[in-house]
């Protein structure tokens, strides 16, 4: 009896290892095929979730793949990141291990493009500070307008026109400066801000947010069919 008890742990813990080397070998073809049919600039971040996992590289059916993608890997400026989830990823295994994979079918796609301060600041030019306040942005910026050096502070609305990210300022207000109301209005609109947003997978854009680390971007997809490249 202690023999078989023996035996049945071995054969247990050489399962567990024989499914986390499937995890990372199939981690990396499945990344690669992203790349490839993603139409992205490089190889992302791949993560697969779900236990056992062998069942699933058989079946081709990723139950929850996770992607976290660099500037680099959308080909976006500096300070762009995206985390992804692909529920319901289908890859047939002969097509992954030999690289003939043309399509790769997802029942559904959830992401998030973060946008950091740092990369909207530069936007606006390199003297301009953004943080998060409440459901706004507190944006500071030095403008010349009219001969006048004008340090502004305002606070700015979050929201999306088609595909862009617009940072809109009502009202700006300038601290221990006496300054005609047409001057501050002038330089209020030079802290607007439209930026163009270009989503992985085709994703449509669904909400913004202020973010601890940048402006927050949601999009969707479903049944969606990954066959660029």
């Amino acid at each position: 009896m202690k023999a078989l008890l023996v035996t049945l742990v071995v054969l247990l813990v050489l399962a567990v290892a024989a499914d986390r080397v499937a995890v990372a070998v199939a981690e990396d073809r499945v990344a690669e095929a992203i790349e490839q049919r993603g139409e992205l600039a490089g190889t992302p971040d791949v993560s697969v979730d779900g236990w056992p996992f062998l069942t699933q590289v058989v079946a081709g059916d990723y139950r929850d793949v996770r992607i976290r993608l660099s500037a680099a890997d959308l080909g976006q400026p500096e300070g762009t990141t995206a985390d992804v989830r692909l529920r319901g990823l289908h890859a047939p295994l002969s097509d992954l291990v030999d690289g003939s994979i043309t399509e790769i079918a997802v029942d559904r796609i959830d992401g998030t493009v973060t946008l950091s301060y740092e990369l909207l600041s530069r936007e606006l030019g390199t003297d301009t500070t953004l943080v998060p306040e409440g459901e706004g942005l507190r944006l500071t910026k030095t403008v010349e307008v009219l001969g006048y050096e004008v340090p502004l502070t305002a606070v700015g609305r979050v929201t999306l026109e088609g595909q862009d990210l617009v940072i809109a300022v009502d009202e700006a207000g300038v601290a221990g400066v006496d300054l005609p109301g047409a001057v501050v209005r002038e330089a209020s609109d030079a802290l607007d801000l439209r930026y163009g947003i270009e989503l992985p997978f085709g994703l449509e854009l669904t909400g913004v947010s202020p973010g601890q680390d940048g402006v927050l971007v949601t999009g969707g997809a479903v049944d969606t069919v990954l066959s660029g490249g």
